[in-house]
């Protein structure tokens, strides 16, 4: 580094990062930064791209120990990824014939979450079945495993919108691989005829969806709401209606929607100025033409 430069040491050891790979970031988990370093200096994968194929080959196949949906265990299942079938398959035996899940890759998004699953390398998948989301929790012992599926499945996602967006420049693809959520924790919400008491539930913003479950690490949302933008008619303010009772925590949000408002509690002020710089963020933002097929399907919810 002393008498090559920064630069030179880039240029040397970052000559062939495939551009689907996740460059981390200072606020990223350790695990990734970590992983970044050892496959730069270490495992030289970036000067080589036959040392990639771990994540390239467009077929990955192993154990990770994933949670029970109903239990909360972490059991060893086999996961399949097959860029050719455009999915991610896991087992729920070793010898079974039939997958017990799959997860096609055009909606599947994963992201690290370390201090939710309570693992340094745990990573939460996420899918959409009947277009409701999803969610199975994941690790692996090794930390380079881990990565490598994580960078897998990006590998996946990135050949796959090659193909749906020819057109479409690298750095157009890259940033569509997998994110990371806006916000995530709790806050105490009503019903929809705002007469029952506010129950406290874990929320989620992914995007413009904005899930709440009654646990972190459930499998399934409770519910889902559409966000939109503000020339479609949402709204958020840092209140709740005057009249609103049955709220434990003071600092109340409102979501109004073309169809309803959803009342919101949370327990401390800076907690609700981060909801509300998350939903205005999202509010702010005007709507592509495959999200107004999405809010489609919301309004037409049972």
């Amino acid at each position: 580094m002393a008498s090559h430069g920064n630069n030179a040491a880039r240029a040397t050891y970052e000559s062939k990062v495939p551009p689907f790979y996740y460059r981390p970031t200072s606020s990223d988990c350790h695990l990734l930064r970590e992983q970044w370093i050892r496959a730069k200096y270490e495992r030289r994968e970036f000067t080589d791209p036959e040392r990639q194929e771990p994540y390239s080959a467009g077929y990955r196949e192993g154990f990770l120990w994933k949670r029970g949906r109903d239990n909360g265990q972490f059991l060893s299942r086999k996961f399949v990824l097959t860029e050719r079938e455009g999915a991610l398959k896991y087992f729920n035996r070793n010898d079974a014939k039939e997958p017990k899940a799959v997860m096609k890759i055009e909606h599947l998004n994963a992201t690290f979450q370390p201090a939710k699953i309570g693992h340094p390398h745990g990573l939460q998948v996420t899918y959409l079945r009947d277009n409701s989301t999803r969610n199975i929790f994941i690790y692996h012992e090794d930390g380079k495993e881990m990565v490598h599926w994580f960078n897998a499945l990006r590998a996946a996602r990135f050949h796959y919108l090659q193909v749906a967006f020819p057109g479409a420049s690298d750095a157009d693809l890259v940033p569509k691989l997998t994110r990371n959520y806006l916000k995530e924790g709790y806050m105490e919400k009503t019903g929809p005829k705002q007469t029952e008491g506010f129950r406290k539930r874990w929320f989620t913003m992914d995007d413009r969806r904005l899930m709440y479950f009654k646990d972190p690490l459930d499998a399934f949302a409770r519910g889902e709401v559409f966000i939109g933008s503000r020339e479609s008619g949402y709204t958020v303010l840092d209140r709740l209606p005057p009249a609103t009772q049955g709220h434990h925590w003071p600092h109340g949000i409102t979501i109004v929607t073309p169809e309803r408002r959803f009342l919101l509690a949370c327990e401390t002020e800076p907690e609700q100025r981060a909801w509300l710089d998350a939903f205005r963020k999202v509010v702010d933002r005007p709507m592509l033409p495959q999200e107004y097929a999405v809010e489609a399907h919301f309004k037409h919810k049972p």
